[in-house]
């Protein structure tokens, strides 16, 4: 394993947790296995792990982006990520609402129904 790919796993364990990464890890198949392996080392161990801006801001963007591509299932393992990076639900909700004026109502629509449903079942990990 390469270290941009070991690293890339530690940081997505911290922000995503271990059960979302176990279950993305194990649910992998020798098709999908390169792309995880992709993420890993290229958007978890290369970018997520530069020093340029804290990990909740990068969540915050993330759920911008999201957002803006209309991805509410991915958006839901983020809104995760962003609790676990200390953002506060008003915080997310003020950057979904953001959203909705560069991205598209529609759009922010789906953010905020899949942000909910997260933010209803959150549990902060000990």
């Amino acid at each position: 394993m390469t270290d941009a790919k070991k690293t890339g796993v530690e940081i997505r364990r911290q922000v995503m947790g271990d059960a979302f990464v176990d279950r993305a890890l194990d649910n992998a198949t020798e098709f999908t296995q390169p792309l995880q392996d992709f993420v890993n080392e290229h958007a978890w161990g290369g970018v997520w792990n530069r020093q340029g801006l804290p990990l909740k801001t990068r969540s915050l963007i993330t759920l911008a982006a999201l957002t803006a591509l209309k991805c509410p299932q991915e958006l839901k393992g983020h809104v995760r990520g962003a609790l676990n990076n200390g953002c506060t639900v008003e915080e997310i909700r003020e950057a979904l609402l953001h959203c909705a004026v560069y991205a598209g109502v529609p759009a922010a629509i789906d953010a905020f129904r899949a942000a909910q449903e997260v933010i209803e079942t959150y549990q902060k990990p000990e």
